[in-house]
């Protein structure tokens, strides 16, 4: 088997990478990513591509058909990845989390791929405070990047058939220690800022609803999704988590202090109401894949962050403007004229 894997060079990516490579020991894995945030390593012993049998470089938006050529497997992660990203890049963000989402998989499937698994989000629900959102619920985006996983799960559905296997993984928040580290998530901000100032502010009254989910656990769910059984369906949308990951936002604070008693813990009462509010039913990822289920849990990986954290002398309290948040990389990037208002590379000068 062949397994191509776009956008490896992220946050998620390395725990794919080690997770397939464990389960697919003989087999070719291929990376393909753009490299924005290939420098931002927290572990500088090992590159997490050694694991690869061949790295790739390229823009999504424009990815050769050849690079499809005798791929069994693509599993897409390559976007842009949040919020904050979304909104300063909007039409971008668009261009590549849909458009060019769905042109890989026509690419892909032109030349004989099997199996196509696409990293999409629970942020498709929005807001929902009335009861956890299943597959089956009304879908509520509020940010550009929701919008485009919504779009490229709709345009992805005509393309799945008997030879051409599609599963979208609607994935809680990501959290979890990583090689390609990211501090714009909402538990390991909490860690981060624990360790490095001894506070957590919450900006709001700490009553939103989060899913999340270790990056560990989202490896074990596509490691499935790329083997399951297709009499579960040639196009299967997926809530990929587990029910008691999903936490208010006081409740991830609380666990962070638990273990560190001296942080101190501010709340905003009178914040305005988050929009993003939602827990999430994930009972079908449950039934449909029992061996993949999450292993990790709040605790573990609130030690995981401190441990790994601590192991690279992290002290900066002003982590939020680092290339550790991944808006602030890629302004750092144009700042520096080396990418495009389009987010594309420029020439460096010899």
């Amino acid at each position: 088997m062949s397994i191509l894997i776009t956008g490896n060079m992220g946050y998620v990516g390395p725990a794919v990478v080690r997770q397939l490579r464990q389960s697919h020991p003989q087999e070719l894995l291929i990376g393909y990513d753009t490299g924005y945030f290939a420098n931002a390593l927290t572990s500088p012993l090992l590159l997490p591509e050694c694991q690869l049998t061949a790295q790739l470089f390229g823009d999504v938006r424009s990815v050769p058909e050849g690079v499809f050529e005798g791929v069994d497997a693509v599993v897409h992660l390559a976007a842009i990845s949040n919020d904050p990203m979304g909104k300063a890049f909007e039409t971008i963000t668009s261009d590549i989390n849909h458009e060019a989402s769905v042109a890989i998989a026509q690419k892909a499937k032109a030349a004989g791929v099997k199996a196509f698994v696409f990293a999409s989000s629970c942020s498709v629900y929005g807001f929902a405070d009335d009861r956890a959102r299943s597959e089956s619920s009304e879908l509520n985006p509020l940010t550009a990047y929701a919008r485009s996983k919504v779009a490229t799960e709709t345009d992805l559905q005509p393309l799945a058939d008997k030879n051409f296997k599609v599963t979208c993984l609607r994935f809680a928040t990501a959290c979890g220690m990583s090689q390609r580290l990211r501090l714009d998530l909402v538990l390991n901000d909490f860690v981060a800022s624990a360790i490095a100032a001894q506070k957590i502010t919450i900006l709001s009254d700490g009553a939103p609803w989060r899913p999340l989910i270790n990056t560990k656990d989202m490896a074990r769910a596509i490691d499935w999704a790329i083997g399951r059984n297709p009499t579960t369906g040639e196009y299967l949308v997926v809530n990929a988590g587990s029910d008691e990951w999903n936490y208010q936002v006081k409740d991830l604070a609380a666990a962070v202090k638990r273990q560190m008693p001296n942080v101190d813990v501010s709340i905003n009462p009178d914040a305005q109401p988050d929009k993003r509010s939602y827990r999430v039913d994930f009972s079908l990822f449950r039934q449909l894949a029992p061996k993949h289920q999450p292993i990790h849990t709040l605790e573990s990986t609130v030690r995981e962050l401190r441990s790994g954290l601590e192991a690279i002398g992290f002290a900066d309290a002003n982590f939020r403007e680092s290339r550790l948040i991944r808006l602030k990389m890629l302004n750092a990037l144009k700042s520096q004229s080396l990418l495009t208002d389009d987010l594309y590379w420029r020439p460096i000068p010899a």
